[in-house]
């Protein structure tokens, strides 16, 4: 039997039909529609979607990087096994897509992009909004999307669809490939009607793999970890993607190895869990990161192995150091000359964990009091940076962070990007849930963090979700907050004003830069802006948008307004100033280097300086083979 559809309205009950399954759970795999329409996709998608609005809710958004924000904040929060498709016309429509699909795959993160494409009969041609590309007349905009698409099709004859569909569902489910997906849809072929196989329609379950370790990889692993004497290893991403929390947990606790985080990693234990030391790498913390310079053994659990990591490879720095990596993808599973031990993270460190207590493997109990010892040390630095003693003065950007630990609880969930912020929270937040720290640093992509809090609210309505914000970041894309108070969606927004980019500032400080145009002010007469602070009002512009608004001017006034906002039922902003973007923030240093290039020539003293510092931390890099 066929039914006779046209191609966006196949798509969308195809769409609707599709599950996953992971551990006996099934789900919805694209649960929902984002959309902005133009004339490449209002008469295909757009009717599609009106003639079977029952089976697939739509929502509607303003801006078509945020909207694939808000897709992939939902599909983090729902563990990847669960998404949203995003629609978008031809033209710049499909160009804003770029930075939300890099985005996506670099944190391999489900997302499904369906722009509008040209005509593929080219009867109309040039159409509105076409690149012409004279050396060929296959390529349009569209086609900036496959560099950062981890499946790419252009759907050109309806038949096509059937294949195009079903190996993009492939790519969303497959846990190492997966990442955005792309099918472009030229509007002719959206509108085209086919008989189309009933069977297309049918509900499909996709398993969602839980491959084990291979035997002999297992066992080398064991005996690498039996024969090491100062093993820590690096929780990455991949322990979350994996639910894999409560596995390494039991292996942490079964052989005292410490336990130090990435940022996709944080939350991978408890903040109190006795074997968690905190947050590794550049943006570490000091107890984490000398267990990696003293490290014999590296065990990284999901972890791709980012420079900020490793320290742009100057970290672990021991002679003879090894790594074994625990990782669902071989490619990463190779990083550092490692010992592969390709598994899904909770099945292989349920399979080590098993073997190690077969000989009751357990570490030293004289290293575990000194991880320990340092642990605490650390967290009297924390309760240092967030102390504050005067109530009735205006908050450094820790205290504001302080505040907010004092007020959650492990229900809430909190989420940043870029500036200064992801510093200061891998160094100085206290998880205290799998999922309470939401951190996007695979791209550190600032104008994420209030789609994504949309997008994690949807996924779980019953949780506090706030949206951690810089002034930077606010200015890039403030447009969502129409769409939460359009749709009720009762985010939280912590405003955080310093006037200027604080962390690139402190980073062009540091290369001697001296922190040129970074601040938000007039222009001096020199051409530099060093003039007084711009007297934007984003508080008011976050009012203006339909966000309820909440000013604090001291640490007292923000515990007050945290405490109201988060007992709020709609959309709510904190907004805070704290000190300007060109005086420090008060928490500790980076207590590991990170390789920004520093200027070999230059006249400035600060330059020159920055370079004889830069050269001595280059001199201290290995490569691990």
């Amino acid at each position: 039997m066929t039914t006779r559809l046209t191609v966006a309205q196949a798509l969308v009950r195809f769409l609707a039909a599709q599950y996953t399954e992971r551990d006996g759970v099934r789900q919805r795999l694209i649960s929902a529609t984002w959309g902005i329409f133009g004339h490449g996709n209002v008469a295909g998608l757009g009717q599609a979607l009106v003639e079977y609005g029952d089976d697939m809710p739509f929502h509607q958004g303003r801006n078509e990087q945020s909207m694939v924000h808000a897709a992939v904040g939902y599909a983090r929060q729902s563990n990847r096994l669960s998404t949203h498709a995003v629609t978008t016309s031809i033209g710049p429509g499909a160009t804003n897509l770029v930075t939300g699909a890099a985005l996506a795959t670099i944190n391999h993160l489900p997302v499904l992009l369906l722009p509008g494409d040209i005509f593929a009969t080219r009867v109309a041609d040039p159409v509105l909004q076409q690149l012409e590309v004279p050396y060929a007349g296959d390529i349009s905009v569209n086609d900036c999307l496959r560099p950062v698409s981890k499946y790419f099709d252009r759907v050109t004859r309806p038949e096509a669809l059937i294949p195009a569909a079903l190996q993009a569902m492939r790519v969303l489910t497959d846990p190492v490939e997966t990442g955005a997906v792309t099918l472009a849809l030229p509007q002719d072929v959206q509108a085209e009607a086919y008989d189309w196989p009933e069977e297309f329609f049918a509900e499909r379950t996709w398993t969602v793999r839980r491959p084990g370790a291979d035997p002999t990889e297992l066992a080398e692993a064991i005996t690498v970890i039996r024969s090491a004497h100062r093993p820590l290893v690096i929780a990455g991403g991949g322990v979350h993607h994996s639910r894999a929390e409560e596995a390494l947990a039991e292996f942490a606790s079964a052989t005292g190895i410490p336990v130090a985080s990435t940022q996709a990693g944080k939350g991978s234990l408890r903040h109190d869990h006795p074997q968690d030391v905190g947050a590794v790498g550049h943006t570490g913390t000091a107890t984490a990161n000398e267990l990696a310079r003293q490290a014999d053994l590296v065990i990284g659990v999901g972890t791709r192995y980012t420079d900020f990591t490793t320290a742009s490879g100057t970290l672990f720095a021991a002679d003879g150091v090894r790594f074994l990596n625990l990782n669902i993808a071989p490619y990463d599973g190779h990083k550092l000359a490692g010992m592969p031990l390709v598994a899904d993270a909770r099945s292989g460190l349920t399979e080590l964990t098993e073997a190690l207590q077969l000989h009751a493997h357990r570490v030293p109990g004289t290293y575990v009091d000194e991880y320990t010892l340092d642990k605490e040390r650390w967290e009297q630095r924390v309760d240092a940076c967030y102390e504050a003693d005067e109530p009735d003065i205006r908050p450094t950007q820790p205290q504001v962070l302080g505040a907010l630990d004092a007020l959650v609880d492990e229900s809430d969930v909190i989420i940043n990007a870029a500036g200064s912020l992801p510093g200061d929270l891998h160094k100085l937040w206290r998880a205290r849930s799998r999922d309470q720290y939401h951190l996007e640093y695979g791209y550190s992509c600032m104008g994420y963090e209030i789609p994504a809090a949309i997008g994690v609210k949807m996924a779980a309505p019953e949780r506090n979700v706030w949206a951690l914000v810089g002034d930077g970041t606010y200015l890039m894309m403030p447009t969502e907050i129409v769409t939460a108070v359009q749709e009720g969606i009762a985010i939280k927004m912590l405003l955080i004003q310093n006037h200027g980019y604080a962390s690139i500032g402190g980073l062009s400080e540091s290369v001697g830069g001296e922190r040129f145009g970074t601040a938000y002010r007039y222009q001096s007469d020199d051409g530099t802006y060093t003039g007084a602070p711009l007297p934007v009002d984003l508080a008011a512009n976050a009012a203006s948008l339909g966000m309820r608004v909440l000013r604090a001017k001291t640490v007292r006034d923000l515990r007050a307004a945290l405490e109201e906002a988060r007992a709020a039922d709609t959309p709510t902003c904190v907004y805070v100033e704290t000190e300007t973007a060109d005086t420090v923030s008060g928490a500790p240093p980076a207590q590991a280097w990170w390789d920004v290039p520093v200027a070999e020539t230059a006249t400035r003293a600060s330059a020159v300086k920055a370079r004889e510092l830069y050269e001595r931390h280059v001199s201290t890099r290995r490569r691990h083979l």
